[in-house]
């Protein structure tokens, strides 16, 4: 099973003594010494990065996503490769005045900036289980665990964590509207893996899509009123039958998806991609005209991942990053001169990956 991929879902899992309260504390931050940022080659073909630096050194980093100003990354790390359970982190966009803003419990992924960079936002089951989750068994192949847990909102320091969610459902995989007004989330509340969205303080829950089979990873277009997010749709009885027996033991199974855009309430979906494999963390240009995301549908063992970038018809579609492992997790910062993704590139041990930074050229 490939280390990387586990990072596309983690289920966030943090528990507290006072779950049922309306607002929690968390505890202080963290700093981390964190290693000045490191200049990286291009490699052959990677004609759109330049000034490539790696900004984390050792561990699992990923799902690295910038802050409205575009001088702060909020991001996900496992510093023990082999115990340790995802944390949110921030960091400046040169690697420095790294510092954890999460408690330290359970398990933590999707964190977002919002309210002009003094909230963030992640998913969380530290209500659940303080410890890390239990994986899920692989004797029934490559699956994801869609584990119990909460969307929380918090001041950017970590502090004032405010509960958003509260169903004891998969509640995570979200982000924000450009508005600031309204977040996007995947959720097993309903019975499927469904997108929906809500006000900012949790409120007017709206379900989105409605489609049988995964919908997940939503990011809004730069002027919010388009959607796009990676789905995976049963296509025979059989697949049917698969999906529903595992969504029934709370996982699912990834192999395929592709992405897919639509209206930022749900309405005129369409597919964009068709090209096999697993296709994920889509993220607009910010024009709108394009979406870079993350693939493997170039290696028949699916073990190699590279980001490519697409018209948002289909059409167009070219590599950017031509790693041998894995490259993912892309997101333009909000002026569109940057590019942040995690790679195994440079990986001094098995399973690490960090975050690196580029400038965006054209």
């Amino acid at each position: 099973m490939p280390k990387y991929l586990e990072n596309l879902i983690r289920t966030a899992s943090y528990l507290v003594l006072l779950a049922a309260a309306p607002l929690l504390s968390c505890s202080s931050t963290v700093n981390v010494v964190a290693t000045p940022a490191m200049p990286v080659e291009a490699l052959p073909g990677e004609t759109h990065l330049r000034n490539i630096q790696q900004l984390t050194h050792g561990g699992n980093n990923a799902e690295a996503y910038f802050s409205k100003s575009g001088r702060q990354l909020i991001f996900q790390r496992q510093e023990d490769l082999a115990n340790g359970c995802d944390q949110e982190y921030i960091m400046n966009i040169d690697g420095t005045d790294m510092h954890r803003v999460s408690n330290g419990l359970g398990r933590t992924t999707c964190g977002y900036f919002y309210d002009n960079d003094k909230r963030i936002l992640y998913s969380t089951t530290f209500e659940f289980d303080a410890a890390c989750p239990v994986r899920p068994d692989m004797s029934k192949g490559y699956v994801w665990p869609l584990g119990r847990f909460e969307i929380y909102s918090a001041l950017n320091n970590g502090t004032e964590l405010t509960k958003l969610t509260d169903d004891k459902a998969y509640n995570a995989e979200a982000t924000v509207s450009p508005d600031g007004k309204r977040i996007i989330f995947t959720s097993t509340r309903d019975g499927d893996i469904d997108l929906y969205s809500m006000h900012i303080d949790g409120s007017d829950v709206r379900r989105i899509t409605s489609r049988i089979g995964y919908d997940g990873g939503a990011f809004y277009s730069p002027n919010g009123k388009q959607i796009v997010w990676r789905a995976s749709y049963p296509v025979t009885a059989a697949d049917s039958a698969d999906y529903k027996n595992l969504l029934s033991q709370r996982l699912v199974r990834p192999a395929a998806l592709e992405l897919w855009v639509a209206n930022a309430d749900g309405s005129d979906p369409r597919q964009v991609t068709n090209i096999g494999g697993a296709n994920f963390a889509p993220f607009f240009t910010r024009d709108g005209k394009q979406i870079i995301f993350t693939s493997n549908h170039l290696d028949p063992k699916g073990r190699n991942f590279d980001l490519f970038l697409v018209n948002v018809d289909g059409t167009g579609l070219q590599q950017i990053t031509f790693d041998p492992d894995f490259d993912g997790f892309p997101m333009f910062s909000p002026d569109g001169k940057k590019l942040v993704w995690a790679s195994n590139r440079n990986a001094k041990t098995r399973g690490e990956t960090n975050v690196f930074i580029a400038d965006w050229s054209k």
